[in-house]
């Protein structure tokens, strides 16, 4: 079951669509479930209304497989840099102006739309909904494998489990890898990130680059998390054709005790 509605991000004065999936026994029980946040709503659930029209299509693969999970998605915003701005905690750094070849004052919203999700979004979805408010994750992909990374290094007593598809550190390299350095993350239980072989589809050079990056943060991240998991996607592209091939087996990962 699917619900829709907008909830105002007070640090931006503005709206923003939030979906909600319920687990198929939801109507049928009175259990509490556990929360997945996450980001670019409007390719999550459905191909009806996903930017260029391919979603994740996680409804269907949680109600074939009836798992037992809240799942809230928030949109992106789409207008000019936003999306870049909220999920990116800094500013666009010097080893990301190398690799889009200009200067770029793009990112650093991304603490206030973090506290968006802690402080307004996450209390809402407790009042009304049948949640275990201790067993809360999150996933993003790109970008928002980047604010997700970030959000389990802000709030570890929060997002215990977290996942990233593809993630676009690269835009804040320098700050987090620090950040990751200088967390207590011994909260956190499980962590998962990804990468495809052809991501960069014209320039191997670059997609190995990238993948170097990407490996630089998660090595940081198992020298601190016990439960930890890297996977190599060959021929995986950036796109979401490949993320939704991967979904199944994040989701698996992250509730397999459950």
């Amino acid at each position: 079951m699917i619900e829709k509605f907008n909830v105002l991000m007070s640090a931006f004065n503005q709206e923003r669509m939030i979906t909600v999936y319920l687990p198929m026994s939801y109507d049928e029980s009175t259990k509490r479930y556990p929360v997945l946040y996450m980001h670019d709503g409007q390719n999550v659930f459905e191909d009806q209304g996903a930017i260029k029209g391919v979603s994740l299509r996680l409804k269907d693969y949680l109600d074939e497989n009836k798992v037992d999970i809240i799942v809230v998605a928030i949109d992106l915003n789409p207008e000019g840099e936003e999306r870049f701005n909220e999920y990116c905690p800094w500013v666009t750094g010097k080893i990301a102006e190398k690799i889009l070849g200009h200067r770029s004052s793009s990112g650093g919203k991304g603490e206030q739309y973090l506290d968006f999700i802690v402080n307004e979004l996450k209390p809402l979805i407790d009042r009304n909904y049948r949640t275990l408010e201790n067993h809360t994750s999150m996933a993003g992909i790109s970008l928002g494998g980047l604010i997700t990374t970030y959000a389990a290094c802000r709030y570890p007593a929060i997002f215990k489990r977290i996942a990233a598809l593809s993630p676009g550190f690269y835009r804040n390299q320098e700050e987090i890898e620090v950040f990751v350095k200088n967390s207590d993350l011994s909260a956190v239980e499980r962590v998962y990130i990804d990468f495809g072989t052809n991501e960069i589809t014209d320039d191997q050079e670059l997609n190995n680059q990238f993948t170097d990056m990407i490996q630089s943060v998660y090595e940081i991240l198992k020298s601190k998390i016990e439960d930890t998991r890297y996977v190599t996607i060959v021929n995986g592209e950036h796109n979401y054709t490949s993320f939704k091939k991967r979904i199944p087996a994040v989701i698996d990962y992250l509730f397999s005790d459950i």
